[in-house]
């Protein structure tokens, strides 16, 4: 019987942009496919449903402000026309910290980044939040250890 993993154990890996790590917090790892659906004359048991698109939210990276400028940077260049579509992963880790499974996104640019309210009577942590748009959500479950 395998045990499921804490939400709190996964690693962010973005093609392109070593370095940058430590996100607190991830969302958007999801899969919608519309459908449509289709009343048969006659036929009151049920409805026919068909699919139409697959589509997934952007993906939203938080993390805590750093030395680092790298996210910012490939935002920036958006906003003048330069868009880096990057490959990357959210990796979900076991306890041991192996991989359990991974979910890999491609195509990817951020459209967003938002930073960190600043209140001098506060003791939060500073963070900044990427949110990137692609071309495609797949995930992998990894078997073995």
């Amino acid at each position: 019987m395998s045990n499921p993993s804490g939400a709190f154990r996964f690693l962010v890996e973005i093609k392109g942009i070593e370095g940058v790590s430590g996100f607190s917090e991830v969302r958007g790892l999801q899969v919608e496919t519309e459908f449509e659906e289709y009343r048969e004359g006659g036929l009151n048991d049920y409805v026919h449903r068909f699919p139409k698109k697959t589509s997934s939210p952007p993906l939203v990276f938080k993390r805590g402000i750093t030395e680092s400028s790298k996210l910012w940077e490939w935002y920036s260049n958006v906003t003048m026309g330069k868009i880096e579509r990057r490959q990357g992963s959210v990796i979900l880790q076991r306890q041991d910290g192996k991989q359990l499974c991974r979910w890999d996104f491609v195509g990817a640019y951020p459209v967003k980044w938002i930073g960190s309210d600043l209140n001098a009577h506060g003791n939060e942590i500073a963070v900044e939040t990427l949110e990137i748009v692609h071309q495609g959500l797949k995930t992998v479950y990894l078997t073995g250890g």
